[in-house]
């Protein structure tokens, strides 16, 4: 798909500042490429409901290709999140890539699959691999650090996961507004992988999307703030969801000596072109405010209504 005609497709009316989109994958520290083995939508509004079915792999899917990803057992693996399609909305954008205020864990979820190309998300058993919730001592949440390293949510691929196509499902979760049901907002999308290795675990304690969370989870109804500062008022913080999988000690991570590959396409990045921002204010359930905010102050729809401190929102 040429780069061209995903900003011609993107229908810059349904893009909120403050959100973002999962978009590529590296492993080992090279780039695999914007959009290729990754299933991605143009919108960037979050899942607010634990039982949507777009839980699994998010709604209205545009970006798909039959790319699959090969990932080496114990590979050093990353998952690139942007505040639109390509990355930044505007030059200098604040947001990307997601807003600051946007506190929360994020996950790694995978599925094993016949043809990870060609699968449904339909009946899917997930099995969580990687997890990055809050560090009590300084108060950074996993947000802060995919912030860190410019939109690349990092993990260890498990050494022990079996051969095979899988898909691989990447969750951010905010919980700046996560104080009442139905605040938390959900960040989802997936890409499609080959799995090399000599493992043989297909995954413990497997959850379904949706199921897998209850909309009054203590992980996702929650207020993570101390007045304005947004450490869960210094008390550990549980993700949601089941524990990662944990691989048997002494397990030996695979090693491909091939050069080239079946699955794989380029692995060289593109120059990210820059969106322009939408006109007339921020998008209903956009950011319009906040400590540092420079965003737009006002709303294409309803009214912009302070959250805390950091974040003011529209709402209808």
């Amino acid at each position: 798909m040429k780069f061209a005609s995903v900003l011609s497709a993107l229908t810059f009316g349904s893009v909120a500042y403050g959100h973002c989109i999962f978009q590529k994958v590296s492993v080992n520290g090279v780039d695999q490429g914007q959009l290729k083995g990754v299933r991605a939508p143009s919108s960037n509004n979050p899942i607010q409901n634990v039982n949507d079915a777009g839980m699994a792999c998010n709604n209205a899917i545009q970006y798909k290709d039959s790319n699959i990803i090969n990932i080496p057992a114990g590979a050093r693996v990353g998952a690139w999140w942007g505040h639109v399609i390509g990355g930044p909305q505007v030059a200098n954008d604040p947001d990307n890539p997601i807003a600051p205020s946007h506190k929360g864990p994020v996950s790694v979820y995978l599925a094993k699959v016949d043809n990870a190309a060609s699968t449904s998300t339909s009946g899917l058993k997930w099995f969580k691999i990687a997890e990055d919730g809050l560090t009590n001592n300084n108060g950074q949440w996993g947000v802060d650090r995919m912030i860190q390293n410019q939109g690349w949510q990092y993990f260890n691929f498990p050494t022990c996961v079996a051969p095979g196509q899988y898909l691989m499902r990447a969750e951010l979760l905010a919980l700046h507004s996560a104080y009442s049901q139905g605040g938390a907002q959900f960040y989802v999308g997936c890409a499609q992988i080959n799995v090399q290795s000599s493992g043989t675990s297909t995954g413990t304690d497997l959850v379904s999307f949706p199921g897998a969370y209850q909309p009054n989870d203590s992980s996702i109804v929650i207020s993570i703030y101390n007045g304005t500062v947004p450490n869960n008022n210094g008390r550990p913080y549980k993700v949601p969801g089941p524990a990662p999988l944990q691989c048997p000690a002494g397990q030996p991570s695979y090693t491909s000596t091939s050069t080239t590959s079946t699955y794989t396409t380029t692995t060289t990045t593109q120059q990210q072109p820059q969106p322009t921002a939408p006109a007339n204010g921020a998008v209903l359930y956009g950011q319009c405010g906040g400590s540092g905010w420079t965003g737009p102050t006002t709303c294409q729809q309803g009214k912009c209504t302070a959250v805390n401190d950091w974040y003011s929102q529209c709402t209808p």
